[in-house]
């Protein structure tokens, strides 16, 4: 048999990106994917990669900042290692500005994001540019941040599967539980489900999303975040529209008027998209902690297991420090994670 210096369950983001960086510093590795590569909310069409608003700073927005900071090398690694394009691109962001207090606020902010951000990106009032591609904005003024960037998440999945397969094991199907090393579960909503299951308390649950994918070529325009809207132009042509919150439903794979109320919204907001076909409708569950946070850490009560889920509608932009700090802590012994992230029993 096979010996392997770690085991990763799960063939979403969390856990391609943990394989694939234990990967790359040298570990035998194999990931296991019992149906296929993104099969869950990783293999949806929307690809934000967004930071928080900068201000009441806490751990979980300084390390989604650390990620986000991350990501482009991160990725740019797995593209170069499988020789597939992942779409990423650091475009910023556009949200229009209600009113002069909505521009007041945003502009105390952009000197709190100098701060924060130091010379990484910057967080900018600037008058609402006169285009197609750009939100209508009540005040004359939107935010324009220079950090948000984007990625083909089905591109990137398979990026990062083809990499990690270049070094390791990439096995799909039911693989019996065995002594090769320590384990990651990285399993998603059914992973929240065993969590809960095996502590005895609710860890977190599946919250489903819908999203729409548009065929329209604004490539190297930036993100728009319009009401809620995230609108996110894609390197092939592609414009991506998301997504719903749902915590109930009959069928969480399926689409429906939920989706169809979404694109209306969005091409009342960017007409220039009222013209795009729709090329593509996505639904899927997104694990959710219930701490609104990462579950990262040791399986209580399971000795050489541990735990990486809940990225919700944040895990593309946290996966590259989840994976680094994952690795840290299996391989390492170095525990880098936020208090706010750990399971408890």
């Amino acid at each position: 048999m096979t010996s392997y210096d770690l085991t990763i369950r799960g063939g979403g983001i969390f856990g391609l990106s943990i394989a694939w960086e234990a990967a790359r510093r040298g570990a035998r590795v194999r990931l296991i994917e019992t149906r296929a590569i993104g099969a869950g909310s990783s293999g949806g069409v929307v690809g934000a990669l967004a930071p928080h608003v900068p201000e009441n700073w806490n751990p979980k927005k300084q390390f989604q900042l650390e990620s986000l900071l991350l990501a482009e090398a991160f990725f740019a690694s797995a593209a170069d290692a499988s020789g597939l394009p992942t779409g990423y691109a650091r475009t910023g962001r556009l949200q229009p500005l209600a009113d002069q207090a909505a521009v007041a606020l945003a502009r105390q902010r952009s000197a709190t994001a100098r701060t924060l951000w130091q010379d990484h990106a910057v967080w900018q009032v600037i008058p609402a540019p006169a285009a197609d591609w750009a939100p209508t904005s009540p005040s004359g003024y939107v935010v324009h941040d220079t950090l948000t960037a984007r990625l083909n998440p089905r591109q990137t999945a398979a990026a990062l599967a083809a990499a990690i397969a270049t070094r390791g094991d990439v096995i799909l199907g039911e693989v019996p539980d065995d002594d090769s090393g320590p384990t990651i579960w990285a399993t998603g909503t059914a992973g929240l489900d065993a969590l809960s299951a095996n502590l005895g308390h609710t860890v977190g649950g599946g919250v489903k999303g819908q999203a729409v994918l548009l065929r329209h070529d604004a490539a190297s325009l930036p993100q728009l975040f319009i009401d809620t809207l995230h609108i996110v132009p894609h390197a092939d042509g592609t414009v991506a529209v998301g997504s719903t919150s749902e915590h109930d439903w009959t069928d969480p794979t399926a689409t429906d008027a939920q989706l169809d109320v979404l694109l209306d919204r969005a091409r009342t907001a960017l007409p220039i998209l009222r013209g795009a076909p729709v090329i593509d409708r996505w639904a899927a569950l997104r694990p959710r902690a219930k701490s609104r946070a990462p579950l990262m850490g040791a399986w209580p009560g399971r000795p050489g297991h541990y735990v990486a889920n809940g990225g919700f509608k944040i895990g593309f932009g946290m996966a590259p420090k989840v994976a680094q700090c994952m690795v840290d802590l299996v391989l390492d012994g170095r525990d880098t994670i936020p208090d706010a992230f750990r399971l408890t029993p």
